[in-house]
This record gives C-alpha cells, structure tokens and sequence, in this order.
C-alpha cells in the first residue's frame, strides 16, 4: 500500500489527485501547516530528512518488487519523481504517447512546471509578505511571470492537453503553479485557453475525489 504524506494546501494534492486517476490504493497521513511561519511541521522529517511534502512511501520486496505493507517501505520525495514513478507502478498509463514530439512535450512539461514555472511564483507570493517594499518588487517579477503565461496560453491555444490531444501526468504536474497564478498572478479570463484548462482539469471526477481525501486546499 502507497502512503501519502499530504500537507494542507500543497503541492502534494497533486499526487493524490495522479493515485486517483490512476486507480491505485493508497493511503492518506495528513499534515497542517504551523500557523504562524506556514512551514510544514518537524513531523515530516521522521518521514524524510528534508522534511517537506509531497512524499510517499511504497513497500517493496528486497529484489525491488511489490511487497503490500510487509518488506522494507521505499521512501520517495520530489513530486515530478514521484509522478514518474506511480506512472510506471501503473504500467505506463498517463505516460507520454507514442508519437516522439508527444513524449518530448510530456518531459517537458512534467519538469517546466517546478523547474521554470513555479519559482518565479514563489518569490511574488515571499515578496507579498514583505512590509514597504514589498509591493514594488512584486511590480517588477510579474512581466517575467507573464511570460510564462503567455507562453502556456499558447501551448494551450494549440491543443487540448499539455502533451498532446489526451492527458497525462503532465498536467497533472502542471496543476499546482497554474492554479497558483489563478490564485495570486493575475491569471484570468484574459487567457483564456489555460482558464478553460483549469477548468477541466477541475471538473475531473478523479481530481474531486482527491479534494475530498486531501482536506483543506485553496487552488481548486
């Protein structure tokens, strides 16, 4: 059995949503946030040394295989690694197609999400908690956040899912930093392929259930 370790309104909502659309048992151990800094609690570092979420644990037998909840437990941190790997526990299903540009946009997009799109969206949300200046640095981050949005919206624009004509786990990874800008960087109607996206995405039955596993989550 797959263990989540979740985080209120984190990026782990993402791996709950992917076991969901996947049809894989797992299980769900919550965390809060302090109320007072926001971070995850110490708790977190008896699962991992890092001490952040998302991650999972998954038994194993001692030749690598499945084990159920008996054998040694492998502990699995960063969420595009764990996407990878529950999309190969899964047989490869919300993998990349087969057409070369589908699996080349699929990699793309299941590591554009953390690596360029998300950082820029955390230094607005630090800099909107910074007193005086503050706000006049947010002024300056968010043409470099538009360009990121110009750029999925043309993505978008061009076909239905980030990878091609059906969804993968790519957009599954690109759900958090999107419904993040909705939330707080001006992503609105004004683009209006990456709103009907969201939309969708949110609409999914999968992406319900995982709300209703996960607890308190702001971005949906």
């Amino acid at each position: 059995m797959i263990t989540v370790h979740h985080l209120e309104n984190s990026r782990s909502q993402r791996v709950l949503w992917l076991l969901e659309e996947l049809q894989l048992p797992y299980d769900v151990r919550r965390y809060e946030r302090d109320r007072r800094t926001m971070l995850a609690p110490p708790e977190l570092k008896q699962v991992h040394p890092l001490g952040k979420s998302p991650v999972i644990e998954d038994g194993v037998q001692e030749d690598g295989g499945d084990a159920g909840d008996g054998g040694r437990r492998r502990v699995i941190a960063e969420t595009a690694a764990i996407v990878e790997y529950l999309v190969e526990k899964a047989d490869g299903r919300l993998g990349p197609g087969a057409h070369r540009d589908s699996v080349l946009r699929y990699r793309h997009f299941l590591h554009y999400a953390e690596g360029s799109l998300m950082p820029p969206l955390l230094v607005k949300l630090v800099l909107s908690r910074v007193p005086l200046f503050g706000k006049a640095a947010q002024r300056r981050i968010q043409p470099m956040i538009d360009v990121h949005l110009d750029f999925v919206e043309a993505e978008l624009a061009s076909r239905p899912w980030f990878a091609g004509d059906s969804f993968t786990a790519a957009d599954v990874m690109m759900s958090f930093p999107l419904e993040a800008a909705r939330a707080r960087a001006g992503l609105d109607r004004s683009r209006p392929a990456t709103i009907d996206w969201l939309d969708r995405i949110h609409s999914r039955p999968a992406y319900q259930s995982a709300l209703a596993k996960g607890g308190p989550y702001a971005y949906a």
